[in-house]
C-alpha cells in the first residue's frame, strides 16, 4: 500500500555518490520528504562522434549506445555523469570543441519527473521514515497518480518603513485567523502597548527588535506548517525584503520545511521576477497567478484588483504618501498600522479565493509538471509533456542553445475593416483555432522530420507525417479532459486546459524552445489565414458583409430589424453550415478529418468600427458595441481609448458615457457642452492624471522625452509608475505641487480623440459641438 501527495518543490544538488534529488510533496498524512539518490545526469551524442579522451571526466562519465537517434535520423549514445557540473563542465568543452550534444540542458529533477510521467499527483511505494513534523521516503518508487490536494495556505503580508527600511510587522491570516508580529518601538506609551494587546479577532506579539521578531516568527512558521504562502508582490517585495534582513542579521532564513533555509533569487536578465526556493512551500503571488489565468486589469495593484474584484480596497487609499503615511502610524497608532497590515493579508487571501487562482495553479501543475510557483514556463511545460513521448518514439532533441533563429512566421489573421456605424453584428468564433489546426493537419515537430511518403502538405516548404506525431494525439488528450472538466463545472481545470493548448503555437514560434522551426508556426498561421479568408467568403456568397476578422473571429452584419431569436437562429445556421463546409472540403482536399468548429460568439446589438486616426481605411482591433447583459444592456470597449490605461480617467469616462448614449440614441450635444464647460472651469482636476509606467531608465531617455519621462525627472522620488498632469509648463508630477492644468490640451488631446472617431459619423465633432462657446473659455 502507497501513499498519494502532491509535489510541492523540487531541488538537487551533486553529491559523491552522484546526483541527490529531493522532493516535498503534501499528503493526507502531512508533509513528505522524498529523496532519491546515487542518479546520473544524462545527455546525448552522435554515435559517429569520436570524441577525445581530454574533453571528457573519465572517472565520472560513461558512455552507452542507446535504441535512440536525433530528429535528423543519427543514432546517439548516452552520457551518464556521476554530477551534474560534470556535465556542464564537458558539455562547455565538447561544443567549444564542435561537438553537438543533446538534452543537456535539462535539469536532473525535471527529466526524473517527466521521464516517469509525473506532474504533480505522484503515488509513492516505499518505507517512511517519521521525522519531526514530516515522513520522509528514501529511494521510493514513484509513479504518477491524480490527485486532488487539499492543500494549507497562509496569506502573508509585511509593513516597513521603506523599501530597504525598517521592518515594523509580519502579519499572516487564514480565514478568520489573524497573527502579527510587531517591532516594539520603545517610544509607545502604555495605551499604545494595550490597544494592541486587546484588538479584539488578532493575536499580536511585540519583539524588542527585528532579530527577535525574526526569531519568533520562523519558529511559528514551522509549527503552523502551511503548504501554500500568499501574497501580493509576495516575492520580489515581502520574501525578498526578509531575505535582505536576515543576512544583515547575520540570521538563518529559515522559511522551509524542517526549518530548512529559503532562498530568493533576484529578477535576471531571463525573468522580470524573482523566485522563491523554499523547500517543501509555494510561494504564490497573486499578480502573477492572475496574469497566467489571463485575467486583465488595467491596473495590477492590490488596491485597484481589490476594488474591482471584491468592491474594497486598502485601509490605505493611492492618494497619499502611503511610505510617510505607515511611518507616522508606526510611530503614533500601530494598532491601525496592524490593522493595515492585517487587511492587506485579507485582501490577497478573499482575491485569490474569488478567483479560484490556486485552484488553478494546482490544476496547471497537475497538466504540464511545472512546479505550482513557475507560472510563466510555457517552453517548460511543452517540454515535460512532450519529450517524454518523443523519447518513446525513439528521437532526443537538441539543446535550446543550438536552435537556429529563422525568418519569422506570420502573425495572426487581421482583415482590413469596413467602418461605420452599425446594428445587428453577429460575432462568429472559432473554437480554439489554432489547436484545431494542428489536430486537423498533424502539424508536430516529429512529424516534420518523420520518414514516409503519406504526408500532409504545409507551408514554407513542410509535410507531415499521417502516422508519425505527437503533439495532435496530445492536444486531443488535453482537449477530451477540457470537456470533462466542463461537464464536472471545474473551471480552474477547464482554464488551465485552455491556456495550455492555445499556448502550443506561441511556444512552437519562439526561438527559445527547443523544436523551433519557422515552418511549423507559419503552417499554423498561414492555414488560419486561409481558413478565415475562405470562411469570409462563404458568408459574402450568401449575401452577408463581413465587417471585421481577427485571428479567429469573424464579423458578420446582420443589419436592422433583427431580434434576439431571429439571430440565434441566424447564428446557430451559419456555424452548422460553415462546420459542414470545412467537413467536406477538408476530407476531399486533403483527406483529414477536420477539427474546426466555429460558434456564435456575441451579438453587438449597436457596433462601432472606427477609421484609423487620420485616415478613411478602416482600423483593427479597435472596436465597440452595445451587448445584452442581464436585465439590460453594456457597451463593451476593445483597444480604443476608454480601455487603454495611459488616457486619463477624463478622457475614459467621457467616452463611456458619449458612446452610451449613441448606441442608445440618446442626446450627447449637451453632454459634451457639459463635459468641456466642467473642464475648463476646473471642476474636473481629479480626471486629469496620467498614469504611465517608465520602460528604461530615466538617463536613458536622450532625444524625443515623452511626458512622462519628463515628468519622472521633475518629481521628488520617481519610481516606476508616473502620476502626472499636463500643465502650461509642460508635464509635471503630482508629488512636486504641480502649475495649474493647461485645460486646452485635455480639450484637444483628451476629449476630442475620444469623440471624434464616433461623431464623424454622426456628421459633427467635438470642435464643431463647442463652436459656439469657443469664445466663452
Amino acid at each position: 500500500m502507497g501513499t498519494e501527495a502532491f509535489l510541492l518543490t523540487r531541488q538537487w544538488r551533486d553529491t559523491p555518490d552522484g546526483v541527490e534529488l529531493v522532493f516535498w510533496a503534501a499528503s493526507v498524512a502531512g508533509p513528505v520528504r522524498i529523496e532519491i539518490n546515487r542518479q546520473d545526469a544524462v545527455c546525448f551524442i552522435d554515435r559517429d562522434a569520436s570524441v577525445p579522451f581530454s574533453l571528457l571526466p573519465q572517472r565520472d562519465v560513461r558512455r552507452q549506445p542507446l535504441d535512440l537517434k536525433t530528429l535528423a535520423g543519427r543514432p546517439v549514445d548516452g552520457l551518464y555523469f556521476r554530477a551534474h557540473r560534470s556535465m556542464t563542465f564537458a558539455r562547455e568543452r565538447l561544443k567549444a570543441s564542435g561537438f553537438q550534444v543533446f538534452e543537456s540542458d535539462i535539469k536532473p529533477t525535471e527529466r526524473y519527473l517527466m521521464e516517469h510521467f509525473i506532474t504533480g499527483g505522484v503515488h509513492i511505494v516505499g518505507t517512511p521514515k517519521r521525522r519531526s513534523g514530516y515522513l520522509e521516503f528514501t529511494n521510493p518508487k514513484m509513479t504518477s497518480a491524480r490527485v486532488q490536494p487539499e492543500l494549507r495556505t497562509l496569506s502573508l503580508d509585511i509593513e516597513t518603513g521603506d523599501f530597504d527600511g525598517d521592518l515594523y510587522s509580519v502579519a499572516v491570516t487564514e480565514g478568520d485567523r489573524a497573527r502579527v508580529f510587531v517591532v516594539e518601538n520603545k517610544n509607545w506609551d502604555e495605551s499604545r502597548r494595550s490597544e494592541l494587546a486587546s484588538m479584539r479577532g488578532v493575536r499580536v506579539s511585540l519583539h524588542r527588535d527585528e532579530r527577535a521578531l525574526l526569531a519568533a516568527f520562523f519558529p511559528w512558521l514551522n509549527e503552523y506548517d502551511p503548504d501554500i504562502l500568499l501574497g501580493w508582490n509576495l516575492v520580489d517585495f515581502d520574501l525578498s525584503f526578509l531575505q535582505r534582513r536576515c543576512k544583515r542579521l547575520n540570521t538563518p532564513f529559515a522559511m522551509g520545511r524542517g526549518s530548512e533555509s529559503a532562498t530568493i533569487l533576484p529578477a535576471g536578465s531571463a525573468s522580470r521576477k524573482g523566485t522563491a526556493r523554499i523547500p517543501g512551500r509555494v510561494a504564490l503571488d497573486g499578480i502573477d497567478v492572475l496574469r497566467a489565468a489571463t485575467y486583465s486589469f488595467e491596473n495590477f495593484g492590490l488596491e485597484a484588483v481589490a476594488r474591482e474584484l471584491l468592491g474594497r480596497g486598502k485601509l490605505l487609499g493611492e492618494d497619499i504618501d502611503r511610505v510617510k503615511e505607515i511611518r507616522r502610524l508606526y510611530r503614533e497608532r500601530p494598532d491601525e498600522l496592524v490593522a493595515y497590515n492585517i487587511e492587506d493579508c485579507r485582501l490577497a487571501e478573499a482575491i485569490f479565493d474569488k478567483a479560484n487562482l490556486v485552484d488553478f495553479a494546482l490544476e496547471r501543475t497537475s497538466l504540464t509538471g511545472l512546479n505550482p510557483d513557475r507560472l510563466g514556463g510555457s517552453v517548460a511545460a511543452f517540454d515535460n509533456l512532450y519529450l517524454p513521448r518523443l523519447h518513446r518514439k525513439g528521437y532526443v532533441a537538441p539543446d535550446v542553445a543550438d536552435v537556429q533563429a529563422g525568418e519569422e512566421s506570420p502573425g495572426g489573421y487581421v482583415m482590413d475593416s469596413k467602418p461605420g456605424l452599425y446594428e445587428n453584428i453577429l460575432v462568429l468564433d472559432f473554437k480554439s483555432l489554432y489547436p484545431s489546426i494542428i489536430r486537423s493537419f498533424k502539424i508536430d515537430p516529429l512529424g516534420l522530420v518523420a520518414p514516409g511518403d503519406d504526408r500532409i502538405e504545409g507551408f514554407q516548404g513542410a509535410s507531415f507525417s499521417r502516422r508519425e506525431h505527437i503533439l495532435p494525439d496530445l492536444l486531443a488528450e488535453l482537449w477530451s479532459a477540457r470537456d470533462v472538466a466542463k461537464e464536472q463545472a471545474n473551471a480552474p481545470l477547464s482554464r488551465a486546459i485552455k491556456i495550455i493548448m492555445n499556448s502550443f503555437y506561441g511556444v512552437l514560434g519562439s526561438i527559445g524552445c527547443r523544436f523551433y522551426d519557422p515552418r511549423l508556426a507559419s503552417s499554423i498561421t498561414l492555414r488560419g489565414h486561409e481558413i478565415m479568408t475562405r470562411s469570409r467568403e462563404r458568408f459574402e456568397k450568401r449575401g452577408f458583409t463581413v465587417l471585421y476578422g481577427d485571428t479567429d473571429s469573424l464579423f458578420v452584419l446582420l443589419g436592422e430589424g433583427c431580434s434576439g431569436e431571429s439571430v440565434r437562429a441566424t447564428g446557430l445556421e451559419l456555424a452548422q453550415s460553415l462546420n459542414r463546409y470545412w467537413a467536406d472540403s477538408l476530407a476531399v482536399e486533403h483527406a483529414v478529418d477536420s477539427y474546426l468548429e466555429i460558434e456564435p460568439e456575441e451579438h453587438y446589438l449597436r457596433f462601432f468600427m472606427p477609421t484609423i486616426r487620420g485616415s478613411e481605411k478602416g482600423s483593427k482591433k479597435r472596436y465597440a458595441g452595445l451587448v445584452r447583459s442581464g436585465e439590460g444592456t453594456e457597451v463593451r470597449f476593445t483597444g480604443l481609448e476608454s480601455v487603454r490605461s495611459d488616457w486619463t480617467p477624463l478622457a475614459r469616462r467621457f467616452q463611456r458615457e458619449l458612446y452610451r448614449r449613441i448606441f442608445h440614441d440618446e442626446p450627447y450635444e449637451e453632454f459634451i457642452e457639459k463635459t468641456a464647460a466642467e473642464l475648463m472651469a476646473g471642476k474636473l482636476d481629479d480626471q486629469l492624471v496620467y498614469r504611465k509606467r517608465l520602460g528604461r531608465s530615466l538617463n536613458e531617455y536622450k532625444k524625443n522625452v515623452p511626458p512622462h519621462a519628463q515628468a519622472a525627472r521633475k518629481s521628488r522620488a520617481p519610481g516606476r509608475w508616473i502620476r502626472y498632469i499636463v500643465t502650461s509648463r509642460g508635464p509635471e508630477p503630482l508629488d512636486n505641487n504641480p502649475s495649474p492644468p493647461d485645460y486646452r490640451h485635455y480639450l484637444d488631446k483628451q476629449l476630442a480623440p475620444a469623440a471624434d472617431a464616433i461623431l464623424h459619423w454622426k456628421g459633427t465633432s467635438v470642435g464643431k459641438i463647442l463652436d459656439a462657446q469657443m469664445t466663452l473659455f
